[in-house]
């Protein structure tokens, strides 16, 4: 391959390492993407204005660098303090930060950033401006070279120089910064794996070098050697001492920083060998700044850059936001947030969260249990399935009933309390030994707590094939035994029983799309239409029972309301002893009947 082909891509996509991270920043994109605690990428996006879009006075050479600087420092802040708080914990705003967030309207993300910026320009002002003066007035007094002379500069800026490169040294010794070097080792390969025309992969990236041209690193050392030159010919016309020397500096510091910049810029576009000793310091700092990454860090990377690259392609593509880990009470805040507009219970939000963060719903107010962003992720996403109307126990996928656990979905109904009740009534008059027949049996519920709660023999019989395979599922979740059976209503049932317990269809055709969304929408119609008036299974059941119940043996069922009267009078004909029982709202549910 000749040299001319070697690169065969150029990009003005430039990065930053996060914690656990990295930042890509394209023309009219950047990308943020961290790797969680539990190990999934997280990705967070945001259009930037792009630089033939901006006013031409921030696009004039010396200026456009002192733009850069800025944006890259609070920007740079900005992004390492939110990749914190994906793979960090996420701190519970106090009472005052909520007061000034909900009544003035500040932004604490943006405060605490400016705080941190300030900090940090400080430690800068002391170690890179104050320090080097400090040391270089010793060494004049001792050498008497002028402070305003060349050489005073050059002994300053080389003070400068070595303060720096110790700060680098001492900082990789922590572990967390050398993981962020690797991460900064993990975005310059990924771009220059682009720059060659290599297929986006960890393994290509793996073999690209880990140093390049644009690197803030290299900027950074410009910005010092500059500075050597900018300070000296500033001596050279205002001779000025002490504080005032300082001051000046640091009001030089926007002209260092621009000037800086177009030089990074004009040698990154060349590989000219006779500009090359220029380039080589910064080259060599980026070796201490950066590390070798992990195939992990180079997907994480990787992620970021096609991100920018998507996104820069088209223009349609939306923002999206990182998925950050939440106490559990936060979280809850935040999931009754979505459901409000749909005037949702709270208790569903409380559900949800409870379930996902395994918090009890009594303890939730106050838990400060941390929720990993998967968790966070799942309740936004069950928030948002509720929000749209979808039964909750369908979102979850399970349901409580009679202290058991049943899985439910669009093939059964969910288990309701008033239920509980037709079973808690059903334990009272089986007997040791007896057999029980569940007509109807949907998920399973009732079966499978007679079966664990009984002696009983237990069978259960639906016309759906779905609804069976279910309850046979729920049967051996809850080890269960429980004979299951195909048939519609008695057409498959052979031989008798002491019981027959149904909580069969009964609303009334008509009735049926009156019903709540979540009801009509999601719950199987063939589980809730009982006819024109509600009773045909009601006509069957009575019609046929009794050839099926031993010799006083009992019926059992649970209706809908206003219904009473009506499943009585059906029942006369074949049975006697017969009882309406209330539920504990006090409205009429049960009727219990003997075979004559």
């Amino acid at each position: 391959m000749s040299k001319k082909d070697k690169k065969v891509t150029k990009t003005s996509i430039g990065g930053q390492a996060v914690l656990e991270g990295v930042m890509m920043r394209g023309k009219t994109a950047m990308a943020t993407a961290v790797r969680d605690a539990e190990g999934k990428i997280r990705m967070e996006t945001k259009r930037v204005t792009p630089p033939e879009k901006q006013p031409w006075i921030l696009r004039a050479p010396i200026i456009r660098g002192v733009v850069n600087f800025i944006n890259s420092m609070v920007g740079g802040s900005k992004t390492l303090m939110r990749s914190a708080e994906v793979y960090g914990e996420e701190e519970e705003p106090s009472k005052f930060e909520k007061w000034l967030a909900e009544k003035l309207h500040v932004d604490l993300m943006g405060v605490v950033t400016t705080i941190a910026l300030i900090l940090g320009l400080g430690l800068s002002v002391l170690l890179f401006v104050m320090l080097p003066q400090w040391v270089s007035n010793g060494i004049s007094a001792l050498t008497g070279i002028e402070s305003t002379s060349f050489w005073y500069n050059l002994i300053e800026g080389l003070v400068r120089i070595f303060i720096f490169v110790c700060y680098i040294l001492l900082t990789s010794l922590m572990k967390d910064i050398r993981r962020t070097y690797m991460y900064h080792g993990a975005e310059h390969k990924t771009i220059t794996c682009y720059e060659k025309g290599l297929e986006l992969t960890p393994e290509n990236a793996r073999t690209c070098t880990r140093v390049h041209n644009r690197c803030g690193t290299t900027f950074l050392f410009f910005v010092m050697l500059v500075s050597i030159l900018v300070f000296s010919v500033a001596n050279t016309f205002l001779a000025v001492q002490g504080v005032w020397r300082m001051l000046l500096k640091i009001a030089l510091l926007p002209l260092v920083a621009g000037l800086s910049y177009e030089l990074l810029k004009a040698l990154a576009k060349t590989d000219s060998w006779i500009l090359f000793p220029l380039k080589a310091p910064g080259l060599a700092l980026q070796r201490i700044t950066t590390r070798e990454p992990d195939d992990g860090m180079l997907e994480v990377a990787i992620a970021a850059f096609k991100k920018v690259l998507e996104m820069d392609a088209d223009p349609t593509i939306p923002e999206e936001q990182f998925v950050t880990a939440l106490k559990a009470n936060v979280l809850l805040e935040q999931v009754n947030k979505i459901l409000a507009p749909a005037n949702v219970d709270e208790s569903d939000g409380e559900w949800i969260v409870s379930i996902l963060s395994g918090v009890p719903r009594s303890d939730l107010a106050k838990s400060t249990q941390l929720c990993q962003p998967s968790v966070v992720e799942r309740a936004f996403d069950w928030a948002k399935q509720r929000l749209e109307g979808a039964p909750l126990w369908y979102i979850t996928g399970d349901a409580e009933f009679y202290g058991y656990t049943f899985k439910v979905d669009s093939r059964v109904l969910i288990p309701r309390p008033e239920t509980e009740e037709l079973c808690e009534y059903a334990l009272s008059l089986i007997k040791d030994g007896d057999s029980v027949l569940d007509l109807c049996t949907g998920s399973g519920a009732i079966a499978v707590t007679l079966a664990k709660k009984s002696s009983a023999t237990v069978y259960a019989s639906d016309i759906s094939e779905g609804a069976l395979e279910l309850a046979s599922q729920n049967a051996e979740l809850n080890q269960a035994s429980v004979q299951f059976i195909h048939s519609n209503l008695f057409e498959n049932i052979e031989g008798k029983f002491n019981l027959i317990v149904s909580n069969p269809p009964y609303i009334p055709t008509a009735d049926v799309q009156q019903l709540d969304k979540e009801v009509k929408d999601y719950e199987p119609i063939l589980a809730l239409d009982g006819g024109v008036d509600g009773l045909d299974f009601y006509r069957l059941i009575a019609k046929n029972a009794s050839e099926y119940l031993e010799d006083g043996g009992l019926l059992l069922m649970e209706f809908g309301i206003g219904q009473a009267q009506d499943i009585a009078n059906l029942l006369e004909e074949s049975f006697t002893e017969i009882e309406i029982k209330k539920d504990i709202s006090g409205k009429e549910r049960i009727i219990k009947a003997r075979k004559r």
